[in-house]
């Protein structure tokens, strides 16, 4: 993919209470009951992006646009694409083909009634497209996405893979963007941005992401979430010491962090560093 070797800044928007670190003293039946923080962060980071003319794709969960229909009319409003992160943060393997149908065809019309522009780009949670799901990128298609970014290739106790394709691929009729990594030998080393933005040095990140973009020649994808940049959040009792430390650690440094990213790479939207001109009313997929 040799179209423009840009830095790519996607933000899934979400709250900090889907996080799936939260997820043994936060479950899914109490969500209800936490108030929403998601707003401020997110108005956090359309500033940062104004401030340098850098544009972004937002991942949008269909429980924040119902929630804050106006927060996704802004986000259309300063120029930046908005995509579909799902309905409710649910995994893709932990549904059913009907299920996830389902989920993808309800959160797309829903961010479309919402926005009033035409979703094309979709992104899993916890990047849970894999081998347990061969039927996810063919019902993407079927249900008029263009792409899919819920790849990304290192390896942890979650997802991913030492060797997982790092370069754009078309897969029924999707196209797979992975998140950026750095090839070293027989490993893939993690710069794009996440929990590993906030427990490694912004030296390792500036250096690998310029590295991927001289190297590789295609765009680099980073991404971060609007509770990365709320140091303020509540902090549920009962978190395991490893969960505290993926979830909490670096919150205050990182809208600074991303300030000098944007300042040093600029950003562009997804959809149109990798060509994938926006659709207009009628057209889904070519």
């Amino acid at each position: 993919m040799n179209r423009t070797a840009a830095f790519v800044l996607t933000v899934d928007v979400e709250e900090y209470y889907h996080a799936w670190a939260l997820a043994s003293v936060v479950p899914f039946a109490s969500w209800d009951h936490f108030p929403s923080r998601v707003v401020a962060p997110t108005l956090v980071l359309l500033d940062l992006l104004a401030a340098t003319g850098a544009r972004a794709t937002f991942f949008v969960l269909g429980q924040v646009a119902r929630r804050h229909p106006e927060l996704v009319r802004r986000i259309v409003a300063a120029g930046h694409e908005v995509a579909s992160h799902g309905c409710d943060h649910r995994l893709v393997w932990q549904q059913t083909p009907a299920e996830f149908r389902a989920d993808v065809r309800t959160s797309r019309a829903l961010l479309e009634d919402v926005a009033g522009v035409r979703v094309q780009g979709f992104r899993a949670a916890n990047f849970s497209i894999d081998h347990r799901t061969p039927w996810a990128h063919s019902i993407l298609a079927e249900e008029g996405y263009r792409y899919s970014s819920s790849s990304h290739p290192v390896l942890n106790d979650r997802y991913g893979s030492l060797t997982g394709n790092r370069r754009p691929s078309r897969r029924d009729g999707v196209l797979e963007i992975p998140i950026a990594t750095l090839r070293a030998p027989g490993i893939n080393l993690p710069c794009g941005g996440g929990g590993y933005f906030r427990l490694l040095p912004t030296s390792w990140t500036r250096f690998a992401l310029a590295r991927v973009l001289r190297r590789d020649n295609q765009p680099a994808v980073f991404y971060i979430h609007p509770w990365e940049l709320d140091p303020d959040q509540p902090r549920p009792p009962g978190l395991p010491a490893l969960a505290r430390l993926r979830h909490y650690r670096g919150l205050d440094t990182v809208a600074p962090r991303l300030a000098e990213l944007l300042a040093r790479f600029g950003s562009q939207r997804l959809d149109l560093a990798f060509g994938l001109a926006p659709l207009s009313d009628g057209e889904t997929r070519p």
